[in-house]
């Protein structure tokens, strides 16, 4: 029995992909349709496949995968995890100059680290759902484990790094975009990426200011293709023992944090999301809570360095 169709959980795991429901088969739908046209293929060769048959993330021999998913609600709030860098738990990164930057691949100030790794690329476009239209000036927090699974600023060995963190102020078209490397799977956690939405940049400095704050979950086909090169030898056991439905985190449903990803190991990838804010609701991320899969808040536990 398949959980999943596409890299996304099924809603009624019991039954046939067919009789998923209308929202499903909707969304299934618009993903083709943005495969396709990063394809060059028009509309109309995509027919009513949506409702039915099977199919496959498009992947060359070298690895190029494609996959989408378009964010049009709310952004489901979870944790931040047990290593933040927010002031949350322990450091606060957001207080230092230099914070806000797109290519947080290197460590700034004092420390002088680079994170390794297969380069990608993070675009997040930020809606405001309160008033329909994109969210210029909001500032996005992104960070996430490096090729090992360590965590910059926690982790035994980088404790003096901040590599892999950094923040971004939303455009006019509500869009941020960082150049980072590909984060590792690490033992009890599905592959992820952390952020953090703030009204403006001015409040980054107090976690408590934060209006959502979530996790993008990578794609199942994309991590196997990168994990098969050198340096994430270790992610390729640690993904084979975890899955969409039993990670603590996204077994309730990840479809708003499922992004699109294109891309190759040779020129890097690039993941897309949307992200659906809606500021007349209360913020319910952020704290490290309770929970299963190897840390505090389901951050899980990555290696001692």
């Amino acid at each position: 029995m398949t959980t999943s169709y596409e890299g996304r959980p099924l809603p009624r795991p019991d039954e046939e992909v067919v009789d998923q429901g209308l929202r499903f088969d909707l969304d299934t739908l618009l993903s083709r349709r943005r495969v396709l046209g990063f394809l060059g293929i028009g509309a109309a060769g995509l027919g009513l496949a949506a409702c039915g048959g099977s199919s496959t993330t498009t992947r060359s021999a070298t690895g190029t995968a494609t996959a989408a998913t378009t964010s049009t609600g709310e952004i489901p709030e979870e944790t931040a995890g047990p290593y933040p860098g927010d002031g949350s738990n322990g450091t606060n990164v957001l207080t230092e100059s230099g914070i806000v930057r797109s290519d947080i691949r290197s460590s700034f100030g004092s420390a002088s680290g680079t994170a390794e790794g297969i380069p990608m690329t993070l675009t997040l476009t930020v809606q405001d759902l309160a008033n329909g239209v994109p969210f210029e000036g909001a500032a996005v927090y992104v960070w996430h484990c490096d090729r090992d699974g360590a965590y910059s600023l926690y982790s035994e060995g980088i404790t003096g790094e901040n590599y892999l963190r950094g923040v971004q102020v939303a455009d006019a078209d509500g869009t941020v975009t960082f150049t980072s490397v590909f984060p590792a799977c690490y033992s009890g956690r599905w592959p992820h990426i952390h952020f953090e939405v703030y009204p403006d940049v001015d409040s980054i400095t107090d976690s408590t200011n934060a209006i959502a704050t979530s996790q993008v979950a990578l794609l199942q086909d994309v991590c196997e293709t990168v994990y098969a090169t050198s340096g994430y030898e270790q992610s390729v056991r640690n993904l084979a023992q975890v899955s969409l439905a039993t990670d603590n985190v996204f077994s309730d449903g990840a479809e708003l944090e499922t992004p699109t990803i294109t891309g190759d190991v040779s020129s890097g990838y690039t993941v897309s999301m949307g992200v659906g804010v809606d500021t007349t609701t209360a913020a319910g991320g952020g704290s490290m809570g309770g929970g299963t899969g190897g840390g505090p808040g389901g951050g899980g536990q990555p290696p001692g360095r």
